[in-house]
């Protein structure tokens, strides 16, 4: 929002406050101010010059040689390029010696042997943006109206020795996208009044009623319509001083009636449109929801195809406006409009935005719908501009307004506690403060011992609850006199809570034995999303997906995981381990934020260890993978309670897979991509898995205790067994372990072995047993009798013969 300072000193009394001092306080009340724009800031020398001759230059053609009076009594002669220039003007004249933007100093000079006295100016060597420029000066020099002084000072007749506030607003102070709204802020912060402009105009017999009939159909969309008639209007330029209002609020002027409808959206933040009465081709206005497929030629030219969606104003069959956002090019105003429409409305401002965005349109009346409008100016600025047109068009208005309206606006009631304030606030503000600082902003409010109820007049719509009287308050009473005081109570040292420390301790391990961390999308396709989940779930799907790559929420982190291996790989990047932890997402159910659940996976594929000085390549398998995974459970002391089981699982080799389960509770699983998943997603040989890091992160285990090196010796047997084939190597270690009682402290799988000298189905598994008490030396007798406990063990629970 720019603020002319000139402009906001007609509403609040601004004396001995510079534009800087103002910008100040207004930034310390809670509303950012982000520049000060001084207009003449560097500019001196430029007068208002009369054009008393013009003739050829004789060596130039596209020159003009002119004689200006400066209103000293010195004609001057200046040598003039623009088309337009022409006896008789005024026009703003840089002197001999004047200073133009960019530090451009005027000099005497000669063109094509003509002397020339200094430059007659076009608005944008004034430092005006040409966008701003009007259309019949914006090729060619400015003229002014013929009732300016000559000699005057051309910048102050341009509004440019004034300076403009650029304030930054959020969406939450829409109130402030006015001059008044400004103003009644501005007034708070100064303690003093808000001056609101008189309106006062002279009616016609003729009543508007007979000339126009309102009906709005879409009365949640438009709860309040307005519409008067002026007529005999005469389109012209406006006053000078509106059009530099205008354009110091960055509006571009047009003519005098599309140009009092601007005037009045920045003065009152309503915004207006004016129809041409005889163009609408009826005396119907009909407010609704446009057809799907109806089309609409709009002010900028443009065939716009509406839907259901959009909200337009007709005129009984076709559409002559997209309400709130951009008229029809069917009902302009034009150089032959005699009769005019106004139309000042209240329009829903979802409604608004929109049809905005559908659109690509956003205009300063689209801007103010959506972020909300107070209802109880849509007629004030009706009638302002009414006034205007009256004044500055010739209009003749027709008496009362048509009006359509729906529903009722109250102000919004809210109480607070003079202790509520304090408190939040950290203060000791007294109640009367309190009931000054509301008072100052112009909300009514009434004190009854220490509550305080305040009635928000409609034109703040962002205060409706307690928090935001005390935010009020606090602003008002000044953010800088809030006292600094340090928390009092007990304070302790921040930490990692247990399971952050051990999150932390699993990304170090995998770091440490060679995999890099790897980040995904949360979001995938549905035929990504449930592949290699750990938990069968229904799909999270979005609402609004920006792709169907992107339209669920994952079950589990492995399928993108194995887009990056395909990626490097497809970069000559042969050798890839990546590990991530990141969440997966379960349905809980309709309206239900989802389940999340955190993840540890890894996909690993290419040599793990190239050794060439040593002629040594080891291939990642699955004693790599499960390495790793041994290495992580041990870190977590969780050795003793995990178990591998040999799995099929969909989209995994069918022998090289195995689940882990801590206790009876699957919580990941291990093993080679399928060849076939391999060839599809032109990968090598690719082993993954997938933990439940929060249930491992999660159990309770016994705490890490240190030991003294032993002093006494340990004692090792092994022992080959021959068992079945389907009988696995860790069942029998399992059995091993609990059958060896105290004195066997380790048991390995150190040879596999099947072969012609066993029988059919057998295979052998050698074992080595290391037993050691720390109290003592061992004897060959106690080893014996523990040792012949494991074998008798085993052949009981798996039928395991010793291999002779």
């Amino acid at each position: 929002m720019f603020v002319s300072y000139k402009w906001l000193a007609e509403y609040v009394d601004l004396t001995g406050i510079t534009p800087d001092e103002l910008a100040e306080k207004i930034t310390r009340s809670g509303i950012e101010v982000e520049g000060v724009d001084v207009l003449n800031e560097g500019m001196k020398g430029v007068v208002i010059g009369h054009v008393v001759e013009k003739e050829q230059h004789p060596d130039a053609d596209k020159l003009n040689k002119c004689q200006v009076d400066l209103g000293n009594g010195e004609i001057v002669q200046i040598i003039c390029g623009a088309k337009n220039v022409d006896k008789g003007q005024k026009v703003a004249v840089a002197t001999v010696g004047a200073v133009l933007p960019g530090n451009f100093k005027i000099k005497k000079a000669k063109l094509r042997g003509e002397v020339s006295n200094g430059m007659i100016c076009s608005l944008q060597e004034l430092g005006i943006e040409s966008k701003l420029v009007a259309k019949e000066y914006s090729e060619g020099i400015f003229v002014f109206p013929s009732d300016v002084e000559v000699g005057a000072d051309a910048l102050e007749q341009l509004n440019l020795d004034d300076a403009v506030l650029e304030l930054g607003l959020t969406p939450n102070r829409a109130d402030a996208l006015s001059l008044l709204g400004v103003a009644h802020e501005v007034a708070a912060i100064l303690n003093l009044e808000v001056k609101y402009p008189e309106i006062s105009y002279e009616s016609t017999a003729d009543k508007a009623s007979n000339a126009v009939t309102v009906k709005v159909e879409a009365t949640e969309d438009n709860p309040l319509y307005t519409a008067k008639v002026i007529k005999n209007v005469t389109i012209s330029p406006s006053p000078l001083w509106m059009q530099t209002r205008l354009m110091a609020a960055g509006i571009r002027p047009h003519n005098n009636v599309v140009d009092i409808t601007n005037f009045v959206l920045l003065e009152y933040g309503q915004p207006l449109h004016a129809f041409d009465y005889d163009r609408l081709g009826s005396k119907e206005i009909l407010v609704r929801r446009a057809k799907d497929g109806e089309k609409i030629v709009t002010l900028d030219d443009q065939e716009r195809t509406l839907t259901v969606d959009h909200l337009v104003i007709t005129n009984g069959t076709e559409p002559v406006a997209l309400a709130g956002v951009m008229g029809g090019a069917n009902s302009e105003v034009q150089s032959d409009t005699k009769t005019v429409l106004l139309e000042s409305a209240l329009f829903d401002g979802q409604t608004i935005r929109n049809a905005s965005k559908d659109h690509g349109l956003r205009s300063e009346a689209s801007a103010r719908y959506e972020k909300g409008v107070d209802p109880n100016r849509v007629l004030p600025a009706a009638e302002r501009a009414a006034e205007l047109i009256s004044l500055y068009a010739g209009g003749e208005v027709l008496e009362g307004t048509v009006e359509v309206q729906s529903t009722t606006f109250e102000p919004v009631i809210v109480q607070t506690t003079v202790e509520k304030v304090n408190r939040v606030l950290g203060m000791n503000i007294s109640a009367e403060e309190m009931k000054t600082i509301f008072e100052r902003l112009q909300f009514g409010v009434k004190l009854d011992n220490s509550t305080i109820t305040v009635t928000v007049p409609t034109r703040r719509g962002d205060i409706t609850i307690e928090e935001d009287l005390v935010e009020e308050v606090a602003r008002l009473y000044g953010y800088d006199n809030i006292p600094t005081t340090l928390p009092i109570g007990q304070a302790f040292p921040g930490k990692l809570t247990d399971y952050q420390e051990k999150r932390r301790k699993v990304r170090r391990y995998l770091e440490g034995a060679g995999l890099n961390q790897a980040i995904t999308y949360s979001l995938t396709s549905e035929e990504k999303a449930a592949k290699y989940a750990l938990e069968a779930s229904e799909l999270t799907k979005l609402a609004l997906p920006m792709s169907e790559e992107r339209s669920v929420l994952r079950l589990s982190l492995l399928p993108h995981l194995l887009d990056a291996l395909k990626y490097n790989l497809a970069r000559q990047i042969d050798q890839v381990s990546l590990y991530e932890i990141g969440s997966i997402f379960l349905t809980q159910g309709k309206d239900l934020q989802p389940l999340e659940k955190e993840r540890l996976s890894a996909a690993v594929t290419g040599l793990w260890h190239s050794h060439s000085w040593q002629a040594e390549k080891k291939p990642v398998d699955f004693y790599v993978v499960k390495g790793i995974v041994d290495g992580l459970v041990d870190l977590l002391g969780l050795t003793k309670h995990i178990q591998y089981k040999q799995a099929n699982r969909e989209g995994m080799h069918p022998g090289r897979t195995a689940e882990l389960f801590l206790g009876e509770k699957l919580v990941g699983f291990i093993g080679q991509i399928h060849p076939t998943v391999q060839k599809q997603l032109d990968l090598t040989e690719t082993y993954v898995f997938e933990l439940s890091l929060v249930d491992l992160l999660t159990v309770e285990v016994a705490e890490t205790r240190f030991e003294v090196i032993p002093r006494f010796p340990s004692i090792t047997r092994d022992i080959a067994l021959v068992v079945n084939k389907d009988v696995v190597a860790g069942e029998i270690e399992q059995i091993i372990t609990e059958a060896g009682g105290k004195m066997l402290k380790n048991v390995s799988v150190f040879d596999l072995y099947e072969g012609d000298r066993l029988e059919e189905g057998k295979k052998s598994v050698a074992f080595s047993l290391r037993y050691f008490d720390p109290e003592r030396t061992l004897t060959d007798e106690d080893v014996t009798k523990a040792h012949d406990k494991v074998l008798k063990a085993v052949e009981e629970k798996v039928g395991a013969t010793l291999r002779g």
